[in-house]
Parts: C-alpha cells; structure tokens; sequence
C-alpha cells in the first residue's frame, strides 16, 4: 500500500473506525438544499429515466437503476467530484482515487426488491481489478429504514477477504452458507439513514437490503472509486485508472439542478457488463 498520508475532513477516530469496521456513516455530508436538489435532479432526469433498467432478486422482485462510468458537469458529477467525497475516500483508502462508477438506485414503494448478500469486489474481481482497495460512498435521498429496505452491514466483514460468488435470482451474490456463518459471527447493523447522510463502505465489506415492503420510495446515489494502484491490468467495462477532476463542495449548489444529457455515451449498457451478462437485466 502507498506510504503518502491523505488529509481530508475526516479524524483520525473515524478513519480508524472505517479501519476497524470497513464502513462509515457521516451524517448530513450534504445539507437539506444539496439533498433536495440532487433528487428533484433525479426526479426531472428524462437521461436517468431512458437508461434505467432492472435487476430481478431470487423472488422476481425489482429494482430499478441507473448506472454511468464518467463523472459529467451536471450535479450529479459535482457530488462524485466535490473534496468532501474524494479527499475522504482518499484518505480511508491511503491513495488517490478515481472514479468507477456511480448509480442512481430506484427502490419503489411495495415493488422494489431485495438485495443478496455480497461484496462489491465480488462483482469486480471480474473486472481485472487486483486488489479490493475499493470504496463505495452511498447517499441518501430519501429515509432509509427497516421497512423501506435500508442497507445492512456486517461490521468487520472486509477482513474476511473475498467470499465466492455466485448468482441468486439475477444478482450476483456471496456463498449463502458461508455468509449465514459470518453473519453468526459478526455484527448486523441496520444503516438507518436520512436525507443526505452518507455511508463509505469498503469492496470487501458485505451488505444487503431487504424489499421496499413500505409505502415510500428509497431513493439512493452511491459513488465508486477505485485506487490509483489498483489500475486494472486489462480493460473491462468500467473505467481504467483516469485522473478525476475535483471540485469545491460549493460546487453542488453553484451548479443547480442540471441533469445528465441522454445523449452522453457515459451510460453503461447492461449487454456489455461483463460481470453479469445481459441476460440479467430488464430494460
């Protein structure tokens, strides 16, 4: 791992933490307004909308998402850009970071389905990714809770190393006797979460989220970053290592609510994911 020594707005008793546990909440990283503009963004987005597709679990329930490669110059690449996020990810992550990917998650009121227990790097260890030093920063839109399917955490996970992975419904998930272990063993934290908190969580930490069984949306952001020295050793269909441009946090309100272009080529195409396949997704 690098030597150099990242700063950033976090202590050093919360990097220790994320250290300890491998995930971080940060309550209100974004204020009201920041919050409020992202998702009435979202709501407006017709490029956000045509580019969804959906993502079945193992009972045929949905969720829809949304998915692109490269932070633009609309709000939503502000947030992915803006210090607040990078300097932070930076400094967990005890290197520069670009950006992997992000994703607007669409879980809709008594429709919106369950996520299986896995790590993100179970997903991209298929990508020509060496390492798991990758992080994950989701932001909540709306309420997260119990009812509307909140993210779950094992704490301490990311020290288990990678789990196999295999596929459950249409997902990619970790080996369900293995976890069932693992979740005897270690910590189950509900994230319970408002508008505007946010929770950094490392690739290998496992997580899930159970259906939207509630009468309100769950509506998310999650920002991915992969380390510079983590460049994969071949191109798949996530970025390779690209310098990221950073903004000041002013930079979210200064730019109002400017959506993505539906003509941008950033968009991930589901029949070019290579993790899953194109069999997987429903438009």
């Amino acid at each position: 791992m690098p030597e150099t020594t990242y700063t950033g707005p976090l202590t050093d008793d919360q990097i220790k933490q994320f250290d300890d546990d491998g995930y971080l909440v940060w309550p209100s990283m974004l204020d009201g307004e920041e919050t409020a503009m992202i998702l009435d963004a979202a709501k407006q987005d017709h490029g956000m909308v045509d580019h969804a597709f959906s993502v079945d679990d193992a009972g045929g329930r949905k969720t829809r998402l949304s998915l692109w490669n490269h932070p633009g110059d609309d709000i939503y690449g502000m947030l992915c850009r803006c210090r607040r996020v990078v300097d932070s990810c930076e400094q967990l992550m005890r290197d520069e970071v670009y950006h992997y990917h992000s994703k607007m998650m669409l879980k809709e009121p008594r429709v919106g389905g369950a996520w299986h227990w896995h790590q993100d790097y179970g997903y991209w260890y298929q990508n020509n990714c060496l390492f798991p030093d990758m992080i994950s920063v989701l932001i909540a839109l709306d309420p997260m809770t119990k009812a509307n399917g909140c993210l779950q955490v094992l704490r301490g996970s990311h020290k288990l190393g990678r789990l196999d992975h295999g596929r459950f419904g249409k997902q990619t998930g970790a080996d369900p006797d293995r976890v069932k272990h693992c979740i005897d063993r270690l910590d189950l934290e509900y994230c319970v979460m408002q508008p505007g908190d946010a929770l950094f969580f490392h690739g290998l930490t496992l997580h899930a989220s159970d259906a939207n069984d509630s009468d309100d949306p769950r509506w998310s952001i999650i920002c991915c970053y992969n380390t510079k020295h983590n460049d994969p050793y071949a191109e798949a269909h996530h970025p390779s290592y690209t310098p990221l441009d950073k903004v000041e946090d002013s930079a979210i309100k200064a730019t109002g609510i400017k959506v993505s272009s539906s003509a941008q080529t950033s968009w991930l195409d589901p029949a070019k994911d290579e993790t899953t396949g194109a069999d997987d997704y429903d438009a």
